[in-house]
């Protein structure tokens, strides 16, 4: 889609939102249910975020990864995460060689990382000296071998998976890394029907053919439209209490925070939550964020970004558990005199 022509704003969000439908079709071809993974993986793309895709084996997030790098038209590379992996085998290294006069240098071979989807498989099974390879290429979307710092191509954006960490052979990753995903996407166990669905598709000898829908350059401008969608002051208050409340020692935070959370969401925080609210207006094909576009990001968000205590876990309370509290906690802000006469956000 080409965004320099004059057109109508409402016509390109509209052409947005078909596209983003197509997708969410291309993908459940092959996926059967989760759609709010879906949702929430297509956001994550239109607003340069990474994303860790977190559930036991066999619930298909390799297949859901490999799938949507086969619907987009850009470089796709795997990396399986063992506990023998090095940081070269991800970033790349310098090799010395000789030329035709015999003289030697150094030339930098690049690893896997340079690509356009970066799909870091099973990233809990390797040590954190491994794992913190991503960090440089994460948030600067660059790399740094000796003196010479190297560009990643663009769009960068790394979708990891990861097995519950209480699993035999997995490393928790470190929370700097952990801060750097935008979203922590769980996967559960399909419903009945689906999984009777799955079973029905899988073991047929039919191979289901998936259609190219967007190229690089086009999600580049997408990415810059979703960028533009507008963000009134009274959602970005609402999202700085929705991220201070997490936060214990913070005096907004409700009591059961100060009671069950050791630590909270740091800014960051406040910064996906705005951006996951732009793609989601977007793509509902909406001029504006508004409240219940926080609200449907804020799990995703959120849940790996605070620390429940022993308390909260002797009640049986996870992080999402919190986190839907918070969201019924925390009050909207008052409308602005201004905005209470047009529409929300």
């Amino acid at each position: 889609m080409s965004l320099n022509k004059p057109r109508n704003l409402a016509d390109v969000l509209q052409e947005f939102s078909v596209q983003r439908r197509q997708m969410q079709e291309e993908l459940q071809k092959i996926i059967v249910g989760q759609d709010d993974v879906i949702e929430q993986l297509i956001a994550a793309v239109f607003t340069r975020g990474h994303c860790l895709l977190e559930g036991v084996p066999g619930l298909a997030k390799t297949l859901m990864v490999s799938t949507l790098a086969r619907i987009l038209d850009i470089q796709f590379k795997r990396i399986q995460f063992t506990p023998d992996l090095m940081p070269s085998d991800i970033t790349g290294t310098n090799v010395l060689e000789e030329d035709e006069n015999g003289r030697r240098n150094f030339r930098f071979v690049e690893g896997p990382v340079f690509t356009n989807i970066l799909l870091a498989d099973e990233i809990n099974r390797t040590p954190p000296k491994t794992q913190s390879a991503l960090l440089q290429a994460m948030q600067e979307r660059e790399v740094t071998a000796g003196q010479m710092t190297f560009a990643l191509p663009d769009p960068f954006f790394t979708i990891a998976t990861q097995n519950p960490i209480e699993q035999e052979g997995t490393y928790p990753l470190p929370e700097a890394q952990l801060d750097r995903f935008m979203f922590n996407i769980k996967m559960d166990y399909p419903t009945l029907a689906e999984e009777e669905k799955i079973l029905s598709i899988t073991t047929r000898s039919e191979k289901i053919e998936v259609r190219k829908i967007l190229s690089g350059k086009a999600i580049l401008s997408l990415q810059k439209l979703v960028n533009s969608v507008a963000v009134s002051p009274y959602i970005v208050k609402y999202a700085a209490a929705l991220t201070r409340a997490t936060r214990p020692k913070d005096d907004s935070a409700p009591p059961f925070v100060k009671d069950l959370v050791d630590w909270g969401a740091g800014p960051r925080a406040g910064q996906f939550l705005i951006q996951g609210g732009k793609a989601m207006a977007a793509m509902d094909g909406r001029f504006a964020v508004a409240i219940e576009d926080i609200r449907k990001v804020a799990i995703p968000v959120l849940r790996h970004r605070i620390c429940v205590n022993f308390q909260a876990q002797a009640e049986g309370l996870d992080n999402d558990a919190i986190v839907k509290r918070l969201v019924g906690a925390v009050p909207t802000p008052p409308l602005p005199r201004l905005e209470r006469r047009g529409s929300e956000g």
